[in-house]
């Protein structure tokens, strides 16, 4: 079992710039594909942004594309994500995941608590 906690969340103003942190409790470089999601008030959970074990392949929702980047620092053991050109649209949660089915559009087992993002027009 693997623990994940966020960071990095907080107000932004918009066209704005965020860079959101995932650490783990336990090694997740190369062994667990990682995913933030986010989540508005009265909406679903999306996906944002996927990474692949070793960080080498990624993908991105395509309301987002662009505008976003996942990255892995395996000497850190976090995932990163970079918000960019953000916009005042419903606040939402961010969260990571890990998996340990591969990566992209899987089950995701391990979840963090979420970290609040909130964009100011």
């Amino acid at each position: 079992q693997v623990h994940l906690v966020e960071s990095g969340g907080g107000l932004v103003q918009a066209g704005g710039s965020l860079r959101l942190s995932c650490a783990a409790s336990r090694r997740t470089s190369r062994t667990y594909g990682m995913g933030w999601f986010r989540q508005a008030p009265g909406k679903e959970r999306e996906v944002v942004a996927a990474i692949s074990r070793s960080g080498g392949s990624t993908d991105y929702a395509d309301s987002v594309k662009g505008r976003v980047t996942i990255a892995r620092d395996h000497a850190k053991n976090t995932v990163n994500l970079q918000r960019n050109s953000l916009t005042p649209e419903a606040t939402p949660v961010y969260y990571c995941a890990a998996t340990t089915e591969g990566w992209g559009t899987v089950r995701y087992a391990y979840w963090g608590q979420g970290t609040q993002v909130t964009v100011s027009s």
